[in-house]
């Protein structure tokens, strides 16, 4: 059973009428919105980002009501748990542009002591890219430059995983080749 304020939360978030009256189309009273900044900060998240999390979970909640699913039955717990849920989200974020960093911060310190080697290779490279046909050349930088994985590739090229799989092989091999015929490696 509901009690106080949870039932006026919940009556409000189905018909869209007391706090809506009140504060606009804000479906986020000012009690919750410093229940979710707290959340936020105590996750962890930097004052400058409080905001977008508080329009984060905002957003959430409208998508919620206009995808025509239930209304939760405490609208402040709801959104604090989202609010939580966006902290940690918040954090593997901020580990993955850190890793980011690391590999790049690896790619611009010469794994081998002879300059020359590393031009000469990186040449070899180049032209080998530049000679493969361009649906080639697309995965391999997009696999082995952007890091992406074979599934993501799929998904944003529209293409099968095994199509994704079977150019980078060929791409690979004719690379390969290519830098044997140069002597490169």
């Amino acid at each position: 059973m509901l009690r106080g304020k949870a039932r006026r939360e919940q009556g409000a978030y189905a018909s869209g009428t007391e706090d809506r009256d009140r504060t606009g189309d804000d479906p986020l009273d000012a009690v919750q919105e410093r229940r979710v900044r707290a959340v936020l900060a105590l996750g962890g998240v930097p004052q400058s980002d409080l905001p977008d999390g508080v329009q984060q979970v905002r957003l959430r909640l409208l998508e919620r009501a206009a995808s025509g699913r239930e209304a939760p039955r405490d609208v402040s717990a709801w959104a604090a748990v989202v609010a939580s849920n966006l902290a940690m989200d918040w954090h593997r974020a901020k580990r993955r542009q850190e890793r980011l960093g690391e590999r790049l911060a690896a790619l611009r310190e010469p794994a081998h002591p002879s300059g020359e080697e590393t031009s000469l290779l990186s040449l070899a490279v180049a032209r080998g890219l530049d000679e493969l046909p361009a649906a080639q050349r697309q995965v391999v930088v997009l696999r082995f430059f952007a890091d992406l994985p074979v599934r993501d590739i799929a998904e944003e090229l529209g293409i099968p995983e095994g199509t994704v799989k079977s150019r980078l092989h060929t791409a690979v091999r004719a690379l390969r080749d290519r830098l044997h015929e140069d002597e490169v490696v």
